[in-house]
């Protein structure tokens, strides 16, 4: 799988459940499924499993925004291969909550595929593309400190796998559905903040 190929997120999540053969599944056991050559289509299924019912795993949120930064810091420079320390590598799941995440995610990856084509695509170029990846960079920052907080991270989550495929697969639209699911979440902490007060 090269960094350009557009690939679907059906295809990616079918690659994960192959991993998951046995009880546990290591993020090696992932990236050797899916293949190291390309980044961003790690950073996808990273993301996108974080919207799945895993992010409310104690731990898990933290080991993904770790992985995520890891990655999309590579992405940013312009590296075509990805690096992991081996203690992000060697982090496992039990296989069982794997494919119920995957099954979880397929009906909504099967409708994303369907709606994506190749457009606006001014926004998946650089020096766009650099500005998607810097937020893309600031949104797991915030989710060790959300951990007492079950599925948060869901939210942010979301919003970062709308700007990941959009950038994999060229399709500028998916990307400012990330942006405007951003903007969404900055403005509802914004009110609850105000309203707080």
């Amino acid at each position: 799988m090269t960094g350009d190929d557009p690939r679907t997120l059906t295809h990616l999540l079918d690659a994960v459940d192959e991993a998951g053969g046995g009880e546990v599944v290591s993020v090696q056991d992932i990236l050797d499924a899916i293949g190291e050559q390309s980044i961003m289509p790690i950073v996808l299924i990273v993301s996108i499993l974080l919207v799945s019912p895993l992010s409310g795993i104690p731990g898990m949120p933290t080991l993904s925004s770790l992985i995520l930064l890891t990655l999309i810091l590579q992405a940013a420079v312009g590296r075509k291969q990805l690096w992991l320390p081996p203690f992000l590598r060697n982090r496992r799941v039990r296989a069982e909550r794997l494919h119920i995440a995957t099954g979880w995610l397929r009906r909504p990856a099967a409708w994303i595929d369907r709606h994506s084509h190749p457009r606006l695509r001014i926004l998946t170029r650089h020096p766009l593309r650099l500005v998607t990846l810097m937020l893309c960079m600031a949104m797991p920052l915030q989710w060790p400190f959300l951990e007492f907080f079950p599925f948060v991270t869901s939210f942010g989550a979301g919003a970062l796998a709308l700007m990941a495929f959009g950038l994999l697969t060229h399709d500028g639209m998916y990307v400012l559905a990330g942006h405007i699911a951003v903007a969404a979440q900055v403005l509802a902490v914004l009110w609850l903040a105000q309203a707080a007060a």
